[in-house]
């Protein structure tokens, strides 16, 4: 922009404000005296080519398709096809959760997304002690390949992608997964899809970790390299910025901590051995998306520019490919009240279209009904449905980066880059992320952040429709989906008709060398699948680990 330009548009603004502005701020003031967005960024009243000056539209923006990558990784993005609706479910049996995966299938959902119950993603068999109470009840219960190959029963793994939302045990569920595809005939080349394996996040914000941080990340680095030379067309990790997020953190956070995470990953594969380029085009990552409408679109978009750079100037990637931040989003399980659920539809509905203007690769929208539990079949109909009007019915896929040059999203875009920037540097001069993490930096600046929001909900600076304002007194009436109460006893029993059928003698072999492996400087997966084929349980694989590895502990010094 030329200098005469830039001041013809000052003056003009100017004029603007005290001749037209002026007058109707004294007829009517505005809502509130300052608005910014849900990170606390000052919201102005008007962006103009100003806000832009120093702008460099190839720098900066580009083409998609393109470095930086800031309008998306695909030339033509949804042109050529739609983001994968994958929507996440798992409750109960392999069986129960089968034919809810059969059930959305068959309405048009293009991806699996499997929830795991709590006692397998941290590595307890459904008649352990430990997972009392907890058989089936915020996902699958799966302790061995039998309960797999029920789940998947029926479905083409050489067709479908699956993300699994699983950690500490993902190198087991992978196995799993590898060996049903193998009996279907699937080689794990043809296997198509994600594993969250992202332990990091576990120690900041959820909580489902097993093993100290040094071999969980050799578990983690095992996973790149399997995944490396033997399943190309699998996303090893995700890099989930998601339960950052649903713990309290702004949208700032969760991109700088997400991105920091991912740092401290490609760092591990990097000294374990691994080139960069032989595994960095296969990382993903998955966000979530909240209510603050054009925040969100523009942290996918910093998003992708920062990593681009990250992985181009700070790791000497050479492979675009490997510059490129691939994510699936979750709409925010969060912001969902259980008071007036319906609410909630229209919640999930401007979440969804924020992720998709945003360039997501796939998505999932979560149900009404999630503030009150499991989501029933209707409920998951409905926020499926609300993927395909997006897709089919809006036209917001019908052109790329259809908000790009919008002069406050560019605006926005760069802020969001900028603090994310500044978070990196504050955590580099930690020591790194792992090093915040154990220090506790990470978990209290989500512990703040949470703590300042709730403070403005409870004095309604912040309006939560339904919840602190316009607020009915009738009781819910929706229905609600429980799993049954027989379910514990029902896994105990196929648990031991397992362990009788099962050849004992080739479990214990290679359950030792599941030991030996954890033990020396190998490869853990072929010795995990190994186990796997012979029908070890999950429980009994993490419990050779647990001796091996130990178990992590909590310590915040902060």
């Amino acid at each position: 922009m030329s200098s005469e330009e830039r001041e013809r548009i000052e003056q003009a603004r100017k004029a603007w404000e005290e001749q037209t502005v002026k007058k109707t701020l004294a007829k009517a003031p505005e809502r509130q005296e300052e608005f910014e967005t849900h990170s606390g960024i000052p919201v102005e009243r008007l962006y103009t080519p100003l806000d832009l000056a120093e702008w460099e539209y190839r720098s900066q923006l580009g083409f998609p398709g393109e470095y930086p990558f800031t309008r998306g990784v695909q030339p033509t993005m949804y042109r050529g096809r739609l983001w994968t609706m994958r929507q996440y479910a798992g409750f109960g049996t392999a069986e129960e959760t089968n034919r809810r995966f059969r059930y959305l299938l068959e309405q048009g959902q293009t991806g699996l997304s499997v929830a795991f119950d709590l006692p397998t993603q941290i590595g307890y068999d459904s008649d352990a002690p430990e997972a009392h109470g907890e058989v089936g009840k915020v996902g699958v219960a799966i302790d061995s390949l039998e309960d797999m190959e029920r789940l998947l029963d029926g479905i083409p793994l050489g067709r479908v992608s699956t993300s699994m939302t699983i950690n500490a045990t993902a190198a087991i569920l992978l196995s799993m997964y590898v060996a049903v595809g193998e009996k279907q005939g699937v080689p794990p080349e043809k296997l198509s899809g994600t594993v969250q394996n992202d332990i990091l996040k576990e120690y900041i914000a959820r909580g489902t970790y097993i093993f100290p941080p040094a071999p969980s990340m050799r578990l983690i680095t095992d996973l790149f390299a399997f995944g490396a030379e033997r399943m190309p067309r699998w996303h090893p990790i995700s890099i989930s910025g998601y339960h950052i997020r649903e713990a309290g953190a702004t949208a700032v956070q969760e991109l700088s901590f997400t991105l920091a995470d991912g740092v401290a990953y490609v760092e591990a594969a990097v000294k374990a051995g691994l080139n960069v380029d032989t595994f960095a085009s296969q990382l993903s990552f998955f966000f979530a998306c909240h209510n603050n409408f054009f925040e969100e679109v523009a942290k996918f978009r910093a998003a992708r520019r920062l990593w681009a750079s990250l992985m181009r100037e700070r790791f000497g990637a050479e492979n675009p490919q490997s510059w490129m931040l691939r994510f699936h989003t979750q709409t925010a399980g969060v912001t969902l009240t259980a008071q007036q659920p319906d609410n909630n539809v229209i919640r999930v509905a401007l979440q969804a279209l924020a992720a998709v203007l945003g360039g997501t690769q796939s998505l999932h929208t979560n149900s009404r009904d999630e503030a009150l539990g499991l989501p029933t079949e209707d409920s998951a109909r409905i926020a499926l449905r609300t993927q395909q009007i997006i897709g089919y019915e809006s036209g917001a896929a019908d052109v790329v980066d259809p908000l790009g040059g919008s002069y406050y999203l560019e605006r926005l875009t760069d802020r969001l880059e900028d603090e994310a920037r500044q978070y990196l540097a504050r955590i580099d001069a930690l020591g790194g992320m792992l090093r915040a993490i154990e220090i506790g930096y990470v978990q209290k600046e989500i512990q703040e952040s949470a703590y300042r929001e709730q403070g403005q909900v409870e004095r309604k600076a912040k309006v939560v429709v339904g919840l602190n304002e316009y607020v009915m007194t009738e009781k819910v009436k929706a229905p609600i989906f429980r799993v049954g109460p027989r379910i514990e006893e029902d896994r105990r029993r196929e648990l031991e008709n397992l362990r009788r059928r099962r050849d004992a003698g080739v479990v214990e072999r290679t359950l030792t060398e599941v030991d030996a492996a954890a033990r020396e400087d190998v490869n853990l997966l072929p010795p995990i699948l190994a186990a796997v084929k012979a029908y070890a349980t999950i429980g009994e694989i993490c419990q050779v680990l647990r001796q091996a590895f130990g178990e992590h502990r909590e310590n915040v010094t902060v």
